[in-house]
């Protein structure tokens, strides 16, 4: 095995010397941290490995999403609760986030940047992402009364154009021209998709559909915006104590609609009342499509999410055939072949 000098230019680092008989004799001071070995390394493998599962675990959670929402359906309609299945969502990742502190407090003990005590100062600014993505929520599942679920998917990338226009106006960060680009192609895909030659209609989704997709994307993106900039505000803090919060007020502004819109139904019939395990995957995909986006970027880079994207709406398109019927038209493949196109350039075009 061959040893590389390492010159150590922080002197705090605790140094590792050692005598290398076959190396002139001469002593190389080495850092345990930065020994270079040549050849692959296993690092290196266990981190491909790892890209590998969250790449296909997000792609798989992502196409399945809106699946399994227009599946839970019986007769065209929701026979559970959509406000307490949100719920249940928001309790999930709220858990989820507390079992990831758990672990954290074991290896690390409890410190001043992972503790959930907090001030006013810190959890007033949670509620406003939080009741942006309740209705947010709320409107994927109302929104299949006018697209399918491939459709939804195309559709669900508008997303990028609100919160790219968002950064601009909000964090005030610019744009580069490839991601403009990339914009009026993620236009001109969705409506390419949608695309409809078998009806008077030019467009497969009617305008109520349109409508809903736009707000949901402009609920989304000004609530991922404002999310990065309480995040950025205090980086030292740790992310799941963040989600923690978020996740509480979710909750709780979940169980306030639960109170207005179903509580009589809940009442009267149970919490669970036409709960299936179709409801039961689609809460548990909920859930865990939230962990799969933390892990990729902690694991994996951007790029992974856009091949997801664009795998998962090809994929949601031909699971969509054998289970509704959908007719995967030329329209539709062309347009989400320029939708995957403009998400790329999105990413790509990213100014550094």
């Amino acid at each position: 095995m061959e040893y590389r000098k390492i010159k150590d230019e922080d002197d705090d680092d605790h140094d590792v010397t050692s005598d290398l008989e076959n190396l002139k004799g001469k002593s190389h001071t080495v850092t345990s941290s930065n020994i270079a070995m040549i050849g692959p390394g296993t690092n290196e493998i266990t981190n491909w490995k790892r890209k590998g599962v969250v790449t296909c675990a997000l792609t798989i959670l992502t196409s399945s999403q809106s699946i399994l929402i227009v599946w839970s359906k019986r007769a065209g309609k929701y026979e559970y609760s959509v406000t307490t299945a949100n719920f249940l969502v928001e309790t999930l990742k709220c858990a989820l986030s507390l079992l990831a502190l758990t672990r954290i407090w074991r290896k690390e003990g409890v410190t001043k940047d992972n503790r959930l005590n907090t001030t006013y100062d810190e959890v007033k600014v949670f509620p406003v992402p939080a009741a942006l993505y309740l209705f947010k929520n709320l409107l994927q599942y109302y929104i299949f009364a006018y697209v399918d679920a491939p459709g939804y998917q195309i559709l669900k990338n508008l997303n990028i154009i609100s919160t790219g226009v968002l950064y601009r106006i909000i964090l005030k960060k610019k744009l580069s021209e490839i991601q403009w680009a990339g914009f009026i192609l993620l236009c001109c895909g969705c409506t390419t998709a949608q695309l409809n030659s078998n009806s008077d209609r030019v467009l497969q989704t009617s305008l109520p559909g349109w409508i809903m997709a736009i707000v949901m994307a402009l609920l989304s993106g000004f609530a991922g915006v404002y999310t990065e900039a309480i995040i950025k505000k205090r980086p030292s803090r740790n992310i799941n104590v963040q989600n923690f919060w978020l996740y509480v007020f979710g909750m709780a502004f979940n169980a306030v609609a639960i109170v207005i819109q179903d509580f009589d139904a809940v009442a009267n019939k149970g919490f669970f009342h036409g709960y299936s395990f179709i409801t039961v995957l689609m809460i548990l995909n909920h859930a865990l499509s939230g962990i799969a986006v933390s892990m990729v970027m902690k694991y994996a880079d951007n790029i992974v999410k856009v091949y997801s994207t664009s795998v998962a709406m090809l994929l949601t398109a031909v699971v969509s055939v054998f289970l509704f019927n959908f007719h995967l038209s030329l329209a539709f493949f062309l347009g989400s072949t320029v939708v995957s196109v403009s998400v790329y350039l999105h990413s790509a075009g990213k100014l550094r």
